[in-house]
């Protein structure tokens, strides 16, 4: 229990205690007063106990802590006073815009009489009276705009005026202006009127070859804007026959099955996605049909037609007898695959009749009974390209009725009669015979290295 102050075995501490607890009382009484006549204070007692819960063990609080919430609580309800009290009821800005907005329409007013009756003291005393007014109208929205100016901007607004003032300044007290004045009144003004009209006719053309320079750029900036989208389009077309492709010919587990239906939407994707892009968009579509074994004749079951697994991870190919998922047929004939990336693709019975395939990389690229008839192969690059199978003492080219035999090599070659071989790069022996001895008389003008001792089997 704490002692009153009037007990004299109060200790130290409780007189102590016992101070600061008047001191909390007046100011208490005093927040209680001033609150009280704003409306808003409510008593509060140390009974009051917003918590049920709350055990009566809390004594700590009570004793201690309540007294401080309560001591702040009485100093935030003295500031809200003295602020409610300094805040005034009414803008004196507001106020005051008013009849200076009056007075600036007046001494408008008298300015416009003054014109009217020729007075010069009311149109002077009304000028003067519009100017000022109309200065402090003005004040509050150039401060706002000075405010938002950095001070960089600021120093820059003073120093542009400055620096064309102190100029003038120097010009004149220096003496250089007599010289000017002097320079400028023996001139010849008509000589000067003639010569700004020519320079006025030189502006105005280029300000024309100007506007057709910017024009033309921006012609170049919209077609490569539209080549960038064009590519853009053209790769998501792409991606989406890839993915369809892929729905189509694998099942739920990722293994291939194929039937004939499928066969045929997949050949017709593929016919209408070559339709319908550039070089190397085709390029890339045959690079995913090759790579995933779907151009390469594949081994069947003789009952479902499934394809057979090769016990090394892959499928069984059979050059003889196998079944192609797609059959590229003449989906590539005349067409432009220049400049673009074929190696190690299967173009095997592709038929490539007057197909643009300059400047390519064949590498590895695989033209068994391809129809190359008119091809141009110019500058391209065909190390190891395989033109036939068996040796080249017996391999012939291809034929519409006879079956090719891939043991000896009979009609198993590519058909190069026409073909442009024009700066081709690495050529092997084999490959510059067979073509000698295929090509004919206008593909044996153009094979590097000459075609001299070797004979001319097509007879023609």
């Amino acid at each position: 229990m704490t002692p009153f102050p009037s007990d004299p075995t109060a200790s130290p501490e409780s007189s102590t205690h016992s101070e600061s607890h008047d001191d909390f009382q007046s100011i208490d009484s005093a927040a209680s007063k001033s609150a009280g006549d704003n409306g808003y204070y409510q008593p509060f007692t140390e009974d009051y106990n917003p918590d049920p819960d709350l055990q009566a063990d809390n004594g700590a609080i009570t004793e201690s802590v309540l007294p401080s919430h309560r001591l702040k609580q009485a100093e935030h309800d003295l500031e809200t006073t003295e602020r409610y009290q300094r805040q005034p009821a009414i803008d004196p800005v507001r106020v005051a815009q008013a009849p200076i907005s009056v007075v600036a329409i007046a001494s408008v007013i008298v300015v416009v009489i003054g014109f009217t009756l020729n007075s010069f003291w009311l149109t002077l005393a009304g000028s003067l009276v519009a100017f000022v007014v109309s200065l402090r109208l003005l004040n509050p929205t150039l401060q706002e705009a000075l405010s938002d100016l950095t001070q960089q901007q600021k120093a820059l607004l003073v120093a542009i005026p400055g620096l064309l003032f102190g100029i003038i300044g120097l010009v004149y007290t220096s003496g250089i202006s007599r010289p000017i004045a002097r320079w400028g009144s023996g001139l010849r003004w008509d000589i000067i009127s003639a010569l700004g009209d020519f320079l006025g006719a030189i502006g105005q053309i280029f300000i024309a070859v100007l506007a057709v320079y910017v024009a033309w750029r921006q012609y170049i900036i919209s077609r490569d804007l539209t080549v960038q989208q064009n590519l853009i389009t053209q790769q998501q077309t792409i991606d989406s026959y890839f993915q369809g492709i892929s729905e189509l010919v694998l099942d739920d587990e990722g293994l291939l099955e194929d039937w004939p239906q499928e066969r045929i939407i997949a050949e017709a994707r593929t016919a209408a996605i070559l339709s319908s892009v550039d070089a190397s968009g085709k390029a890339k579509v045959l690079r995913f049909l090759s790579r995933s074994k779907l151009l390469t004749p594949l081994a069947r079951d003789q009952r479902l037609g499934r394809p057979i697994l090769d016990g090394m991870g892959g499928y069984a190919e059979d050059r003889l007898t196998g079944t192609r998922v797609i059959d590229l047929g003449v989906m590539l004939a005349a067409s432009d695959l220049s400049t673009t990336d074929l190696r190690w693709l299967d173009l095997s019975a592709a038929n490539l009749i007057r197909a643009n395939l300059s400047d390519c990389d064949l590498v590895r690229t695989n033209f068994s009974r391809a129809i190359l008839c008119d091809a141009n192969l110019s500058n391209t690059d065909m190390m190891g390209v395989r033109l036939y199978y068996g040796s080249l003492e017996t391999a012939t080219p291809r034929t519409r009725q006879d079956k090719p035999d891939y043991r000896t090599g009979r009609f198993t070659g590519a058909v190069v009669e026409g073909a442009d071989f024009t700066n081709t790069r690495r050529l092997s022996e084999t490959q510059r015979c067979y073509c000698c001895e295929w090509g004919g008389n206008k593909t044996r003008g153009t094979i590097p290295g000459g075609c001299e001792g070797i004979i001319n089997r097509l007879g023609r």
